[in-house]
């Protein structure tokens, strides 16, 4: 299970906890160490976490139920530095002494700038955090120095021409983004290979919509024999050549086995799955889907004013959308019913919610869709 990249990353599976198993507003710390043991049980080491992710809980999590129960040579830790968490240079330092607190480690593996795009990046330079974090880097504070990154491939062009010195870059990889005129993962990943980085995959199932596909798509993968729905997204993901790692944001443990199932004993997809993997992404482009990943940023630290629950709103549209039956609409009423919840309707058009939603995506003319039709 060697990474021809980095010697340390055990395998190419790296477990993400933005989306860790809940029990109402907590992580639930059973459930995650379950995983965590089989995760590592396998063979693997990598976890992925940052500042915001679960409002702060992601990386406590860790702590509890990662650091302090494995030997520090047993596990990787990545985290990231996060737009909203500083305002000036002075300010980075004590926010990554405050991660590594969090997260009960001495030094993070790996440390990223966090979800850059071309406004973003601005801050960045002004607050000169690439040379801020590159010098903890020489302190032995970070092992290795990256960015995660959401926006078009010229962006990341001008960020990797202009930074040399990042290690590793972290995208947006799935086979429906793949050819995505918003998204462009294609020409992203080209960026990387032009520039000689290593690529590590984030949303390779998309926010779980690569999980439960429409009928016509489901059939397409079954006619395989094969796996399931999830091992397709992220075998395709991970059989790229310059892929150093796919990370699996799991929430149960049943996800997690199913992953490790796919990715324990790693092949590429032969020239009958990819062909699948063609026909599954031309059934839904036809659908014409909101393509929210549920990252959920544009819920948390109360950037709605209104308190919408916009992931979950899109989500409800889509399976309108994609099944056409009644439990969609009776979703989406009971999202907003008796829950202090906003409506789609209900939206001020402030467009808080559109700057920091990594996909870039018309929240608002969405909303207004959302209301339209389930409303």
């Amino acid at each position: 299970m060697t990474n021809r990249f980095f010697p340390e990353i055990r395998g190419n599976f790296g477990f993400g906890c933005m989306r860790l198993p809940m029990k109402d507003d907590a992580v639930d710390y059973d459930e995650f160490i379950r995983m965590a043991d089989a995760f590592t049980e396998a063979g693997f080491n990598y976890f992925d976490t940052a500042h915001g992710y679960i409002g702060g809980r992601s990386e406590t999590a860790i702590r509890d139920c990662v650091s302090a129960r494995y030997d520090r040579s047993r596990f990787l830790l990545t985290n990231k530095l996060t737009d909203p968490f500083f305002k000036s240079r002075e300010e980075i330092r004590p926010l990554f002494e405050s991660q590594l607190a969090a997260c009960g480690v001495d030094y993070f593996d790996f440390y990223l700038m966090h979800a850059q795009d071309r406004n973003n990046y601005e801050k960045y330079r002004a607050c000169r955090a690439y040379e801020t974090c590159y010098a903890l880097k020489e302190e032995g504070l970070i092992r290795h120095f990256g960015l995660s990154f959401h926006d078009k491939a010229e962006v990341l062009d001008r960020i990797l021409t202009e930074h040399p010195e990042v290690e590793i870059v972290q995208i947006q990889f799935n086979y429906v983004d793949y050819e995505d005129a918003s998204v462009e993962s294609r020409k992203v990943y080209e960026v990387c290979e032009k520039h000689g980085k290593p690529v590590i995959v984030m949303e390779p199932v998309k926010g779980g919509s690569l999980v439960n596909l429409p009928e016509e798509a489901d059939r397409v993968f079954r006619e395989l024999g094969g796996g399931s729905n999830a091992s397709y997204a992220i075998r395709f993901a991970a059989s790229f050549p310059q892929m150093a790692m796919v990370l699996s944001g799991m929430s149960s443990l049943a996800q997690m086995q199913d992953n490790l199932a796919a990715m324990k004993d790693f092949r590429p997809l032969d020239d009958a799955e990819m062909a699948a993997i063609g026909k599954v992404r031309g059934i839904f482009r036809n659908l014409n889907l909101v393509p929210c990943t549920s990252c959920r940023y544009c819920i948390e630290e109360n950037v709605c004013p209104m308190a919408i629950r916009i992931p979950d709103l899109f989500a409800a549209l889509n399976a309108f959308e994609t099944f056409r039956t009644w439990n969609a609409k009776f979703y989406y009423n009971k999202v907003i019913t008796g829950s202090g919840h906003g409506k789609a309707s209900e939206c001020l058009q402030c467009g808080c919610c559109e700057q920091v939603c990594p996909q870039h995506l018309p929240i608002r003319e969405l909303l207004r869709q959302v209301a339209e039709k389930m409303e």
